[in-house]
């Protein structure tokens, strides 16, 4: 067995394909790479592992199906090599008749066939955001790599059919603290061990739980929600635990609860601070002995067999310290913890992100976009989101539903995001207090800022123009991130053409 060999011997498909793409990758000297997989039913290529920039995406349904065009546009380099059987060389994208742009534009594509018995099943690819990024002896390096895994990707592929599970929704390796969170729901995912998931409202705390479920040997059993918050404290005890007939006036009936219709699978309450102290013990009771009472019931305590995931966005370790929470139920559901990061803090990939949303709202909506133009993308480089992942996912869904064109633009987007912050209000929602009493005098850091603005707009215009519009050469050439780049760009009401002049 050889290197290589190794390294694929495995029948989980993500992680067959998942190393042949780092291989690939390694030979190449690429960070995007994908791999296709031709599904009979679906007549087209599958994208069954996708990597851009190091970050894995995978998106399921139809929107993830490349199929032959018979309409004269372009097949695609992907299905254009699987036709042919034969490998694909572009190191120029512009002036390639075949390319169709996939997920992000790109400048340089290599296309190998993955062969099986005389044809090929599929098509492995690297690609670069640089033209001239790939030679000849890549091609030779590249036919090897997608010959030696065949064998393993046809025996994962048959194996993930066999089990009929479908490929999930997955975005991995967003920035190190996502590389640390994916690590620890490896580790913690076939356990039954609580886990706290905590983060900023919209980082995701539902998705995350309900992948330690799928990823659980829990999977095929109930995962139950429960959302403290949005039931009444006089009821959450009969959602919870559920009530005997005439257990309170208005119980007509027995009824069941949450922590039975989860047994033998997963419990997971969400808003775990909303939780009211006079349900905490009976809760903690429930996770420590797997003991459940209905309301009212007069009978032995049932017996449930639950695994817990609990979420919450407040600060529980102060909410114990001023005795609004149990400590001794709060050290029991934490027994691990997972904390979210912020999307402010990996917004480097946010490109990656909206594109990943604007495909799926389109697919949901049956609408024909598919990208975001660069002024609409300089739009959200410059937004802080306050909510987070769910409010970008909300935004791009607003944009696919407004917008006139294959090309999400500014006027798409949320008002809000074009306009900044909006004034503050003053009693009754008249003006400012302070706008009374006149405009104040100009500080010098205002007067700075006025006269510094026109030659800081002017600098960058002709930054944009001398790098040809490409913003990321444009901001290593002034000593800034990218991010800096594009609120710079927003401020000064600066766009991207092919020249851009002040």
């Amino acid at each position: 067995m050889t290197d290589t060999d190794a390294q694929l011997h495995a029948v989980d498909m993500e992680s067959v394909a998942r190393r042949l793409v780092e291989v690939a990758c390694t030979q190449t000297g690429s960070r995007n790479g994908a791999v296709f997989l031709w599904d009979a039913k679906a007549k087209g290529l599958t994208v069954d592992f996708h990597m851009v920039e190091g970050v894995i995406v995978t998106l399921p349904g139809t929107g993830s199906v490349l199929r032959p065009r018979r309409d004269g546009r372009a097949n695609g380099i992907a299905v254009s090599c699987f036709e042919n059987g034969a490998p694909y060389l572009c190191n120029d994208t512009e002036k390639d008749p075949n390319y169709a742009r996939y997920f992000l534009d790109v400048e340089s594509v290599l296309a190998v066939p993955i062969p099986w018995q005389g044809k090929p099943i599929g098509v492995l690819t690297v690609a670069s955001a640089q033209k001239e990024a790939f030679t000849y002896a890549h091609v030779t390096a590249l036919e090897a790599v997608a010959a030696a895994s065949a064998k393993y990707l046809r025996r994962a592929s048959l194996a993930r059919h066999t089990r009929a599970d479908g490929r999930p929704f997955v975005i991995k390796g967003l920035s190190p603290a996502w590389h640390e969170v994916e690590r620890k729901l490896e580790q913690v995912s076939g356990t039954d061990v609580p886990v706290l998931v905590t983060g900023e409202s919209g980082t995701g705390k539902d998705l995350v739980s309900k992948a330690i479920h799928f990823n659980s040997k829990r999977a095929s059993k109930p995962f139950v929600t429960v959302n403290c918050a949005a039931i009444p404290e006089t009821m959450l005890e009969s959602v919870l635990f559920g009530h005997v007939k005439g257990a309170f006036t208005g119980a007509s009936f027995d009824k069941i609860g949450e922590f039975q219709k989860a047994d033998g699978g997963t419990l997971f309450l969400d808003e775990l601070g909303e939780l009211p102290l006079m349900l905490q013990a009976k809760v903690l009771r429930a996770i420590e002995q797997g003991e459940v009472s209905p309301l009212g019931s007069n009978a032995a305590p049932g017996r449930v067999d639950v695994r817990f995931i609990c979420a919450t966005n407040r600060d529980l370790p102060e909410m114990v310290k001023q005795g609004r929470f149990r400590d001794d139920l709060f050290f029991r559901v934490g027994v691990i913890t997972v904390e979210l990061p912020a999307l402010r803090t990996y917004k480097d990939n946010l490109p990656i992100l909206a594109q990943v949303f604007l495909q799926q709202a389109a697919q949901k909506h049956g609408r024909k976009v598919s990208q975001l133009s660069r002024e609409a993308m300089a739009v959200l480089q410059a937004w802080d989101f306050p909510g987070n992942v769910r409010e970008l996912k909300n935004s791009l869904e607003h944009a696919v539903v407004m917008a006139r064109t294959d090309t999400v633009q500014p006027d798409d987007l949320p008002k809000a995001m074009r306009t900044g912050p909006s004034t503050s209000l003053g009693v009754n929602g008249g003006p400012p207090a302070a706008a009374a009493a006149g405009p104040a005098p100009k500080t010098l850091a205002e007067l700075r800022e006025a006269w510094l603005a026109p030659l800081e707009r002017r600098y960058l215009a002709e930054l944009l123009d001398a790098n040809d519009g490409k913003v990321d050469a444009a901001a290593k050439r002034a000593g800034i991130n990218r991010v800096t780049m594009y609120r710079l760009m927003q401020k000064h009401g600066l766009t991207v053409q092919r020249r851009v002049r002040a």
